[in-house]
């Protein structure tokens, strides 16, 4: 049993990966001069051929595709398929003279793997910062010993971290199979979702600080723990693993809710791939202090420390739940959170950091003043770089979080159909900038990419028509978000196309980059 679970924990990483959505499988076949061509579509989809050479296609194929061509007239073929709930980024194929498969997507896959790379980094962070607060920390030396005890010692202990890798990684799988893809994305912008976590961290924020204290029922942990006692083999150490998931809840949660919200915006493996994050570091300590139980004689126990960090994670809670206020704020139009208004909170959570711990900081231990010092410097500079923001500075490092900047300098257009119309008068080409209020990627391109003054500059060449998919005012996301897929075969964003004044491509899409020098070499004009 033992040896099963392992393994499918061991493969799990992999059969999530597995899953990527690949609706469209290629092939050809070399016949003298000519090469036939083949796609086989899967059920419930259809391909749209979006460019072939010299040849148009103005029909969906939804079973499969098929054309001989002479070997002059090859040319990669640039597709996308759909389904009822998404569709997929475009990707290009071409055919080799061997006949195998030479399939490329586009850097838009390249982006979705920086974004579950990101969503995997965040939920280890978060795991790490899970470990220090109150409901586990005081958990790490009465679960090593009691393995210790009981005689399992090494291998009990790592069978243990592992079942709480299973439990968290399940809770993303749960997440993931309840939503599918389509609603994972609606939920990351939903008016009710964001104002509830808004809501949930603020809560969390003010327990923290010490004005109240959320605990589930204690019955529950000790109903749990009484019959992992009694229990044995590998059932106890799993009743004992979900016994520090009730347990920790009321730290975990809000660290865990944000973490499950932000990947529900990106992808449908994004949850999975969070909480798998979260759960490997999470499960680090207790299989460490296992291997080297001398080690919890040298960790410091709970105490004045502990509240420390309990005030300064309710002030990062605080900060964090603004993002969830800002997103329901800006998808429903009702401007009660200004981007200044937003920094000047942030601005006061750093420096709350920063004065609590200066606070009778004579009166701790000099290794204790040292740490504090090593929160207080950066918290209080941090505090002292957002403070341009307030007069529309970019402050790049919380682009992620904070809400877009107003693009200066030229005029943008939100409606496609008067943006174009816009481009025949005056025969200027298009640049139309598929965004969205919750895309966090979004955010960092216009910090590190539109507001940088070459590209500005550039810009100037353009009509710039801006289109937030995610808009929830009278229908204009679905609009905006329709657009994109019917008229580009996409539906990630940020995601960017150049057209000529009557709507031709210019260019292949682009889509999330840093890189401003990029940007501009992509620019035709």
């Amino acid at each position: 049993m033992k040896r099963i679970l392992f393994i499918l924990i061991t493969l799990l990483p992999l059969l999530s990966f597995a899953q990527m959505v690949q609706p469209v499988k290629w092939s050809g076949e070399t016949v003298g001069d000519s090469v036939r061509l083949k796609a086989v579509v899967e059920p419930g989809w259809h391909m749209s051929i979006i460019e072939m050479g010299d040849f148009m296609f103005t029909q969906e194929f939804k079973d499969s595709f098929s054309m001989t061509l002479a070997k002059t007239d090859l040319a990669p073929i640039r597709y996308n398929a759909c389904n009822d709930n998404m569709c997929t980024a475009p990707e290009v194929w071409s055919y080799s003279e061997s006949g195998s498969m030479e399939e490329s997507s586009l850097s838009s896959q390249q982006s979705e793997q920086r974004s579950l790379l990101w969503i995997f980094i965040l939920g280890f962070l978060g795991g790490l910062l899970a470990i220090f607060t109150p409901c586990v920390w005081p958990i790490i030396p009465m679960t090593v010993s009691f393995f210790l005890k009981k005689g399992g010692g090494l291998k009990d202990a790592i069978l243990y971290g592992v079942s709480i890798m299973v439990l968290y990684v399940g809770l993303g799988l749960l997440v993931t199979l309840l939503f599918g893809a389509s609603a994972l994305n609606d939920l990351s912008t939903n008016a009710v979702v964001n104002i509830f976590f808004f809501l949930l961290l603020v809560i969390f924020a003010l327990s923290f600080f010490g004005l109240f204290e959320i605990t589930l029922p204690d019955s529950w942990s000790t109903a749990l723990d009484n019959k992992a006692r009694s229990t044995g083999g590998f059932l106890s150490i799993l009743l004992m693993a979900f016994t520090l998931v009730i347990v920790s809840f009321s730290c975990t949660g809000p660290i865990i809710g944000t973490l499950l919200v932000e990947a529900a915006g990106r992808s449908l493996l994004a949850p999975t791939i969070g909480m798998l994050g979260f759960a490997i570091a999470l499960a680090l300590p207790f299989s460490l202090f296992a291997m080297f139980p001398q080690w919890l004689k040298t960790a410091p126990k709970s105490g004045d420390w502990m509240t420390s960090f309990k005030v300064v994670l309710a002030f990062l809670e605080l900060a964090l739940s603004l993002k969830f206020l800002s997103v329901a704020d800006l998808a429903y139009g009702w401007g009660i959170l200004p981007r200044w208004l937003f920094i000047a909170i942030w601005i006061l959570c750093f420096l709350g950091i920063g004065i609590y711990l200066l606070w009778n900081i004579r009166n701790v231990s000099t290794i204790r003043k040292i740490i504090r010092a090593i929160v207080i410097i950066p918290s209080l500079a941090f505090a002292f770089y957002l403070a341009p923001g307030l007069g529309g500075a970019p402050v790049k490092a919380i682009s992620a979080f904070a809400p877009p900047m107003e693009i200066e300098g030229r005029e943008v257009f939100n409606d496609f159909d008067e943006g174009m119309a816009y481009a025949r008068q005056t025969g200027k080409p298009v640049i139309i900038d598929f965004t969205g209020y919750g895309c966090v990627n979004c955010r960092k391109m216009e910090a590190y990419v539109l507001d940088d003054d070459s590209v500005k500059s550039r810009l100037q060449n353009y009509v710039f028509i801006q289109l937030f998919v995610d808009d929830k005012r009278d229908g204009i996301g679905d609009r905006n978000s329709q657009i994109q897929r019917e008229q580009f075969g996409a539906n990630a964003q940020p995601f960017f196309v150049q057209l000529d004044p009557y709507g031709h491509s210019i260019a292949e899409p682009m889509v999330f980059t840093t890189d401003p020098a990029t940007f501009i070499q992509w620019l035709q004009y």
